[in-house]
C-alpha cells in the first residue's frame, strides 16, 4: 500500500491550490481518505475525509466553505481543493487511508487510519 501527495507549495494568501493524493496496492473505492496537515509546533489536525461508498465528505471547522475534497475511484485519486488560502493554512498535508470506520463523525481522527502517505508542504505568505 503506497500513498503519494503531491500539488503544494508556495502561494500567496487568497490563493488556490489543488492537492492529489494517489494510491497503489490496494482497491482505492473500499476505502476512507482523509487530508490532515501539521503546523510546526501543533499537533496533526484532519481537516477534511471523504467516505468510501457514498462519498460522504467531512470538513473540520476551520477549513469548511473553503476547501474540497473529492475522490476519482478510476483514477485512485483524491483531491482537496483549497481557496482562499490564509497564512494560518500553512502545514504539511497528510492523506491517509483506512479501510474501516465506523462512522464519518469518526473520520478525521489520525488514530483511525493505518496508511499515511509522505506529506507535501503548503505555505501561504505574502
Amino acid at each position: 500500500v503506497q500513498l503519494v501527495e503531491s500539488g503544494g507549495g508556495l502561494v500567496q494568501p487568497g490563493s488556490s491550490l489543488r492537492l492529489s493524493c494517489a494510491a497503489s496496492g490496494f482497491t482505492w473505492g473500499n476505502y476512507y481518505i482523509g487530508w490532515f496537515r501539521q503546523a510546526p509546533g501543533k499537533e496533526r489536525e484532519g481537516v477534511a475525509c471523504i467516505s468510501s461508498g457514498d462519498s460522504s465528505t467531512y470538513y473540520s471547522d476551520s477549513v469548511k466553505g473553503r476547501f474540497t475534497i473529492s475522490r476519482d475511484n478510476a483514477k485512485n485519486t483524491v483531491y482537496l481543493q483549497m481557496h482562499s488560502l490564509k497564512p494560518d493554512d500553512t502545514a504539511v498535508y497528510y492523506c491517509a487511508a483506512e479501510h474501516t470506520i465506523l462512522s464519518l463523525t469518526r473520520c478525521h481522527f489520525e488514530y483511525e487510519y493505518d496508511y499515511w502517505g509522505q506529506g507535501t508542504q503548503v505555505t501561504v505568505s505574502s
